[in-house]
């Protein structure tokens, strides 16, 4: 069925890429940036023609002003004051030389002011044109920080912003003084906005859709809206809001207030189906703002990559957007990538240069962490080998007997001292820290386009083979470090197979590691890379104990005592070396 449906399925329609359409309202970009206006600043637009209070300043032509700094490059637009460009110099876009834009090019800029005037109209000063206090267009940032600051006539008022740039750092400031706001908006204050979601970066647009979202800070708890399951999603949020973001998978940028809020709204759409190469998704974000006293209400703007170094800076948990898994597993998963493996990476980076070999020391490190852990789940599946004979002579002889051959069955555990969930135990206690890795090294912007050995990227798939036709759920590659993966599992499971004749595990020695091949071949080569290391130390590991036991046979057989109460014999299984 799954052959047939695929192999009939429709072709998807084309669809025409909007971030290469002229701007339908004149909008002009200067080189490389061609913006598509939003519908809805048109609409205002045409309101504030008609409306006499919001002529001033109105039949101007477009200017733009470019930013450099050591990190970014910036263009801003007097329509509006806006940004209507992020570029950041040092990633890339997913196998190419094009900067990461941060602003969504399909929209008339990214930073808008939203207000209700005293006639109930509603506008957004996209449509309005600013004047720049910087003549020259452009704004060197490299070395010290600088202003720009964009004004316009607003009635009897006005209204200005004014953005900082500082050389190392991905914030920018922003500051927006309204003069006599009265006379052109009513007192329920102005939201302030960031328009359009992060534009896609990487190979997977499914798997980074499934990372992307908007995100909002209420009553100290992070609350977000996904498109993963719904093509349309908002939710409003009352009272003081901390912060706003909106995020793709290794990149986010976030607008914090440092005067009171009132609330937050977050709409998102999702255009195109989830496993669509053109899928792409819409967010706005923004925080309602009171009505402003007589200062300027500044706020801090984050627009950078997802590093957690300068998301902690902030202290307002801005990290928390990342997704770590369902609450159940977050509550631990969380704390180990924050606390354990964020600064385990950075260290070993600073004494190894390459992401490949921090990974595999990484593997070593934590096997040698869970060693005590590891060699007493496989001492007591040792144990439990030795009572196979007499389990299976008791399953003999109760055959017909369920309840007599349990409470046999117990009868010899507890003369023995084998405590039949000791070889499973210590190895429940690893899956908090598979789990929160799981989760932590697809999402390690460190290992995004990292080479090792063939991969030319770590939080990519490591092809080494494509295929000339797609398997459902697999592909139409083969990744080499999942291959070699599939291989050391077959190889652990041989190690610690304990009945060779046993046919059922026979065959799920080669199932198993087929099945993981087919699942994990579409993730980040890093993540594969650690679970080969992880499966060779675990398989040397298990060989180490194994040979230990056999030198030492007398860990696993009974020790004879008298029960001094019973005068019986019983046999204890003793925990340790025998005395000579």
């Amino acid at each position: 069925m799954v052959v047939w449906l695929t192999w009939l399925a429709p072709e998807p329609a084309p669809v025409q890429d909007t971030s290469l359409s002229a701007d339908t309202t004149g909008f002009q970009a200067p080189q490389e940036i061609v913006e598509q206006a939003d519908p809805a600043i048109g609409a205002v637009s045409a309101l504030a023609t008609d409306d006499s209070t919001f002529v001033r300043g109105q039949d101007v032509s477009e200017s733009f002003v470019n930013v450099e700094t050591d990190l970014y490059s910036a263009v801003f637009s007097n329509r509006g004051g806006t940004l209507v460009s992020f570029k950041l110099k040092e990633y890339h876009k997913f196998e190419s030389e094009d900067a990461v834009n941060m602003v969504d090019t399909t929209k008339a800029g990214s930073i808008a002011v939203l207000f209700t005037s005293g006639g109930s109209r509603n506008y957004d000063t996209r449509s309005f044109f600013f004047t720049p206090d910087e003549t020259s267009g452009k704004i060197n940032a490299t070395t010290s920080a600088q202003t720009l600051t964009y004004s316009v006539g607003i009635g009897e008022g006005s209204m200005a912003f004014t953005y900082t740039f500082t050389p190392g750092s991905y914030e920018v400031g922003l500051s927006i003084q309204q003069n006599n706001a009265s006379s052109f908006a009513t007192q329920d204050g102005y939201e302030l906005a960031w328009v359009g979601g992060i534009p896609f970066t990487e190979g997977d647009h499914k798997d980074e859709g499934l990372k992307s979202g908007a995100y909002a800070r209420s009553g100290g708890e992070v609350e977000a809206i996904t498109l993963a399951s719904d093509t349309f999603d908002e939710l409003s949020l009352n009272g003081d809001v901390d912060w706003i973001a909106v995020k793709n998978k290794y990149f986010a940028v976030a607008l914090m207030a440092d005067v009171p809020t009132r609330g937050a709204e977050l709409v998102g759409e999702r255009f195109g189906e989830v496993s669509d190469s053109y899928l792409r998704h819409d967010y706005m974000a923004s925080l309602e703002v009171a009505a402003p006293g007589a200062g300027p209400d500044t706020f801090k703007m984050y627009i950078g990559p997802v590093i957690y170094k300068n998301f902690s800076a902030y202290n307002v948990r801005l990290y928390d957007m990342v997704d770590y898994g369902w609450d159940f597993f977050e509550v631990i998963t969380r704390p180990l990538a924050k606390f354990v493996f964020i600064p385990a990476f950075t260290y070993l980076h600073d004494i190894i240069p390459s992401y490949g070999l921090v990974i595999i020391l990484l593997a070593l490190l934590i096997k040698i962490v869970l060693h005590p852990l590891t060699r007493s789940s496989f001492k007591s599946m040792g144990k439990m080998r030795e009572l196979q004979p007499r389990m299976e002579a008791i399953k003999e002889k109760f055959a017909d007997n369920p309840q007599k051959q349990q409470e046999a069955m117990m009868k010899m555990y507890k003369e023995t001292g084998v405590n039949p969930l000791g070889g499973c135990l210590p190895m429940l206690l690893q899956y908090p820290i598979i789990i929160a890795l799981w989760q932590f090294l697809p999402q390690a912007i460190e290992l995004r386009q990292e080479g090792f050995l063939w991969a030319a990227d770590l939080s990519a798939p490591d092809i080494i083979l494509h295929l000339p036709f797609s398997i459902p759920m697999f592909g139409n590659f083969i990744a080499g470090f999942t291959l070699l993966m599939g291989l050391s599992m077959v190889f652990q499971m041989k190690v610690s197979m304990t009945n060779q004749n046993n046919l059922q595990a026979k065959i799920f020695t080669y199932v198993m590691p087929v099945m993981i091949f087919v699942i994990f071949n579409k993730l980040a080569a890093g993540l594969n890379l650690y679970y080969l290391c992880y499966n060779v130390l675990t398989a040397l590991q298990q060989k180490y104990v194994n040979k230990q036991i056999h030198e030492h046979p007398e860990e696993l057989k009974a020790e004879k005592k008298v029960d001094p109460k019973k005068g019986k014999v019983t046999g204890k299984l003793s925990g340790g070396r025998k005395k000579k």
